[in-house]
């Protein structure tokens, strides 16, 4: 088979990155529907700490991605958890160290368009976890989420009410992770016990995104 009609197979079958013309990283479409009821995820949901050493398959993170921030309603560009207002403040990367046709580095996911941007290559799941006061969770685990916030977005229209509704969204965000996580027999646990100046420094966020949660993601 031509080289490249193979990738754009592998590709198709969410086995490897397709980049736009632009540099972006199209992901696989996700998947509307599960062979997992809601009522069995929330029943069997528990926070996982220990993974396989297997690497994540790129439909698998397209599939987290998705329900962390994905849009669920394109007229509006509604996203997958609520938001106060709609303003949207939370900014979702992906840590990836072992992710099949991924290579190692910090990636921003683009809901817009479904798509990751690379902020940088190499593999920081080492000096992120030392960050993570330690948790060997974040190191060994093939990737790992994290869920950021831009206060202001909210705080324009809600003033200091702002904190407390994004605070929320967090959660709700969350917890779709960890649901989707277990709809897909993966594991995942929401770490919060960091330094947040270490893991802005690691992950080189601006100025204005305070990281709130870390979620490593493997199979169980």
């Amino acid at each position: 088979m031509d080289l490249f009609l193979l990738m754009i197979a592998l590709a198709c079958l969410g086995l490897v990155a397709e980049k736009g013309t632009d540099g972006e990283i199209a992901l696989p479409a996700p998947a509307l529907k599960g062979r997992l009821s809601v009522e069995e995820a929330v029943a069997r949901r528990r926070s996982v700490r220990e993974y396989r050493k297997e690497p994540l398959a790129l439909a698998e993170v397209s599939q987290i991605l998705w329900a962390a921030q994905g849009i669920t309603e394109r007229r509006q560009g509604l996203r997958a958890a609520p938001s106060a207002g709609a303003t949207y403040p939370l900014e979702v990367f992906l840590v990836a160290g072992n992710v099949t046709g991924l290579e190692a580095g910090v990636y921003r996911y683009l809901p817009a368009r479904h798509a990751l941007s690379r902020a940088f290559a190499g593999d920081v799941r080492r000096p992120l976890a030392a960050a993570a006061l330690g948790q060997p969770w974040v190191r060994v685990a093939p990737a790992t989420i994290l869920i950021a916030a831009v206060y202001a977005r909210t705080a324009s229209r809600y003033g200091g009410r702002a904190r407390r509704y994004i605070d929320m969204e967090v959660g709700h965000a969350g917890q779709n992770i960890s649901l989707q996580a277990e709809a897909l027999g993966l594991g995942t646990v929401a770490v919060g016990a960091f330094n947040d100046a270490e893991v802005k420094e690691v992950l080189r966020l601006p100025k204005e995104e305070e990281p709130l949660y870390l979620m490593p993601l493997g199979k169980r």
